[in-house]
């Protein structure tokens, strides 16, 4: 299967900080069709680098499909500024991540990244919060 255009919308989830973490990502095509979801666990990590993990995730998969283009929605103010290049990533642990990510974005003919309200970001939210519950 190739999809050339996609729209990711990721979250990552922690309880405790860092703590027991997971994500969730939906992936879908241009026309709003979910293609493919994501919804594991990742060991121990804090909330941000949740996040940092769910864009990755997402991006490894929908460059897999053979995306070219794609939007993401991700509902961490903090995170869509670091990569849009507002504020600075002071924390290491979360600038290699952040290397990681830019390395996946830049065979892409198209990229961006924006912030939403949690609830335009509910499926991820819940595709993460289920990955925490599996014991």
């Amino acid at each position: 299967m190739s999809i050339t255009r996609v729209v990711i919308n990721a979250d990552g989830a922690s309880r405790g900080n860092p703590g027991p973490a997971a994500i969730g990502v939906t992936i879908k095509d241009d026309k709003g069709n979910l293609v493919t979801s994501i919804s594991r666990r990742i060991g121990r990590a804090t909330n941000n680098q949740a996040e940092y993990r769910a864009i990755i995730a997402g991006l490894e998969k929908a460059i897999e499909l053979g995306a070219r283009e794609v939007m993401i929605y991700s509902d961490s103010e903090l995170i869509v500024k670091q990569i849009n290049g507002k504020y600075r990533i002071k924390n290491t642990s979360l600038r290699i991540l952040y290397e990681n990510l830019v390395k996946l974005i830049s065979p892409l003919e198209k990229f961006s990244i924006q912030h939403v309200p949690r609830k335009r970001s509910i499926e991820a939210d819940v595709l993460a919060n289920k990955a925490l519950d599996r014991l």
